[in-house]
């Protein structure tokens, strides 16, 4: 079980190796809602991504022995990206899996860091399946990019961020895949602030976390996978994820947005605001767009999970916004 101890032991542990992340008012969306909006910009991280803080939380746990048997995860590219910079760093060997339409700029990202890059499938699940089947074969030690205690932790630690940066934060808005990140910032502001509502936002396309709570049970994500550009977020959930119970616990709900409304929201921020964002880390914002009265005069925190986007698909989707 996952306690708010262990918030703040990690936040401790990885500190040396993460950003605190700004924590900014965007004026339009807080014009939007008639109250107070504010990004956590985790698209500034290192490596882009809120991934590192979950990954150097559990690197820096691990034994010597695991050290030495090298490390195997599955990932649609941040998570990737983050293993391979902690591996990396702390000087042992990575592998990652990733599917094969991983966007070319999450490959990159994997590849500068000294990782071996396999492509896998053509969704997450599968490339998940692969990166476990290679670790049974070749002894190594699977990293979950979301059922671990310590990346859950680690994750964790943005919750606390925002609480130290914004004590009047009534309601976090937090993007879902596996749910690592929103049951990890649940816990914190949960235990600090009970009343403050943590919502969590998929896309349509990838509803797997928002249908298992619906059916109160981890369900299959072939059921429910269509193409996004939250790919990030795509995917499924392992059986007895330990993310599932927390979720349950102590979000207050999660809900969907539409597929175009994260292809405008990625162009609105990059207009308004000029921060690159990749469509994982562009949902909250969608849902406020598609639903601001829900939010009219509450203070709001969103997370910016990423920026890790392509050139290309950038300039295609501010071409047709």
């Amino acid at each position: 079980m996952v306690t708010f101890e262990d918030l703040k032991q990690a936040q401790t542990t990885i500190s040396p190796y993460v950003k605190h992340t700004p924590l900014i008012e965007s004026v339009f969306l807080s014009e939007l809602i008639q109250g107070k909006v504010y990004l956590k910009l985790e698209n500034q991280q290192l490596t882009h991504s809120f991934k590192i803080r979950g990954v150097m939380n559990k690197l820096l746990n691990l034994t010597e022995q695991e050290k030495a048997r090298g490390i195997i995860t599955a990932s649609a590219g941040n998570h990737g990206q983050a293993v391979a910079f902690g591996a990396q760093k702390l000087g042992f060997s990575s592998k990652i899996v990733v599917p094969k339409r991983t966007p070319q700029v999450k490959a990159d990202g994997i590849k500068q860091f000294g990782a071996e890059l396999l492509f896998y499938g053509d969704t997450y699940t599968e490339a998940e399946r692969k990166a476990k089947q290679i670790a049974s074969q070749e002894e190594l030690l699977y990293v979950s990019p979301y059922n671990d205690e310590l990346i859950v932790a680690g994750h964790g630690s943005i919750g606390l961020e925002i609480l130290y940066d914004l004590p009047t934060v009534n309601a976090v808005v937090v993007p879902v895949g596996g749910g690592g990140l929103i049951a990890g910032l649940s816990i914190a502001v949960k235990n600090q602030k009970p009343d403050t509502q943590v919502i969590g936002v998929q896309s349509q396309a990838s509803p797997v976390m928002f249908e298992s709570l619906k059916a109160g049970k981890i369900v299959p994500a072939h059921r429910h996978e269509r193409y996004t550009i939250a790919e990030g977020l795509a995917g499924g959930i392992e059986k007895n994820s330990i993310t599932f119970g927390i979720i349950q616990q102590h979000v207050n709900e999660v809900t969907l947005v539409r597929e175009e409304s994260i292809r405008h929201a990625v162009c609105q921020i990059w207009k308004n605001m000029a921060q690159k964002i990749e469509g994982s880390g562009a949902v909250g914002i969608a849902l406020l767009q598609e639903n601001p009265e829900l939010f009219k005069g509450k203070t709001l925190a969103l997370i910016v999970t990423g920026g890790n986007i392509d050139e290309s698909l950038l300039e295609n989707l501010l071409a047709e916004d």
